[in-house]
């Protein structure tokens, strides 16, 4: 989003035409900033086989699926609906990996049928993977590193208390089982978590697992995750990934040559592929004068973008309707029936009841975690690539809510 003649634009769109045209609440995204991210990405790691499995749960919308198809990215899911949203979209199953987070094995067996590698991160379910399928089908073991990072601790993954990945102190339950069940282990993963902002800790984290690996003959992969940190306001730190790129790439050069063979590196990002592409547009419903703290009630909240209420995710906005550099400090809330903070003492443009506020940082985790709490409705999604706008998503409807439900005849005398 930029500034242009004191108007707001995304490529050639004018962000209060595209609310007037789709109505607010709004999800925009910009696929020329997903493209360039995947560009940096692989730029930085142009060394060496590397793979960027882009992590969907952070936005499933099948038409930014079929972008970063078109990108060269691959698809790494965690449910059966993900793995069916990425076939949709028309990757193949070679294409895909499966990350299961201690969920039923019918949703491995699932997996396998639609040809689709498996990535298992316990040791009952490894087993049981071993017992129906042997050496017939390839998988990964995700570890836990205990290696503590992430930007909180609700997205943080590989410190010795995480649910996540088999303790990597497991290592001999590990190779029992392979040697039991004869399993073709292909690739050893692991995530670390998310918003790590000290790139030392993926090279640190890089260098456990490698060291794991080697007791592991069959490797074809090293799966490192994603987490990568995105900037949410000015100044803010983000992972230097030139610099990631080339201490990484050095270490896993050295690891190969040890290991004897050269292997692909795999990258999980999510939310560095699609945070900052995306905003969320609302409108103000109401500017509410307090004595402490004047708000901005807009017509969104934490049904739309739960982030700032759940992690305490900060999200810069902007006023859209009034570029004046005269600003005011207001909280920013949204219209849900609970405490529902989107801002907190923000320094804004002087704002009106009916202006148009973009909240940035939205593309990744926004739609995804929407739900429909108050009954209220899920917002249109619109992509803009290449200057062409594009409706991906249509505004729900009442009807859509209901369409699952059964109202009952309570046809009795009392």
């Amino acid at each position: 989003m930029i500034l242009k003649n004191n108007e707001y634009f995304i490529q050639d769109f004018k962000i209060s035409d595209l609310a007037i045209e789709y109505g607010s609440p709004l999800y925009v995204y910009d696929g020329n900033v997903i493209e360039e991210k995947v560009r940096r990405l692989k730029n930085a790691f142009s060394e060496i086989n590397m793979k960027i499995k882009y992590a969907c749960k952070a936005n499933t919308n099948i038409s930014i699926l079929k972008l970063m198809k078109n990108l060269g990215v691959e698809l790494d899911v965690v449910s059966p609906q993900e793995l069916q949203l990425g076939l949709i979209a028309g990757f193949l199953p070679d294409n895909i990996t499966f990350t299961s987070s201690g969920v039923g094995f019918d949703e491995i067996e699932d997996s396998v049928e639609n040809g689709v590698i498996v990535n298992i991160d316990n040791l009952p379910t490894l087993e049981k993977f071993g017992k129906k399928y042997g050496n017939s089908q390839p998988v990964l073991i995700r570890i836990r590193p205990n290696v503590e990072g992430g930007g909180n601790q609700k997205i943080s993954t590989g410190h010795k208390d995480s649910k996540f990945g088999i303790a990597i102190e497991q290592v001999d339950q590990i190779l029992a089982l392979q040697q039991k069940y004869d399993l073709n282990i292909v690739g050893i993963h692991q995530h670390t978590g998310s918003d790590i902002k000290d790139g030392s800790t993926f090279v640190e984290v890089a260098n456990v697992v490698f060291e794991f690996a080697k007791s592991f003959k069959n490797l074809k992969y090293i799966d490192l995750g994603g987490g990568f940190k995105v900037p949410y306001k000015k100044g803010d730190h983000e992972t230097d990934m030139e610099d990631l790129g080339e201490k990484l790439s050095a270490a896993f050069k050295k690891f190969c040559e040890e290991y004897g063979k050269d292997l692909e590196l795999w990258f999980e990002p999510g939310k560095y592929l699609v945070s900052e592409c995306g905003i969320l547009l609302a409108t103000a419903n109401v500017v509410k004068e307090n004595p402490g703290k004047t708000l901005i009630g807009l017509n969104t909240g934490l049904n739309h973008l739960i982030r700032p209420m759940m992690y305490d995710a900060y999200h810069k906005v902007i006023n859209v309707s009034n570029t004046s550099e005269n600003l005011q400090k207001y909280n920013v809330v949204g219209y849900i029936c609970e405490t529902d903070d989107i801002a907190k003492d923000r320094s804004l443009s002087a704002a009106s009841d009916g202006d148009i506020f973009a909240i940035l940082n939205a593309g990744a985790y926004g739609f995804t975690m929407a739900s429909n709490y108050n009954s209220r409705l899920k917002p249109a999604e619109v992509l803009i690539y290449k200057n062409q706008k594009y409706l991906i998503r249509e505004r729900q409807t009442l009807q859509d809510i209901i369409n699952k439900q059964i109202l009952i005849d309570f046809n009795y005398e009392t």
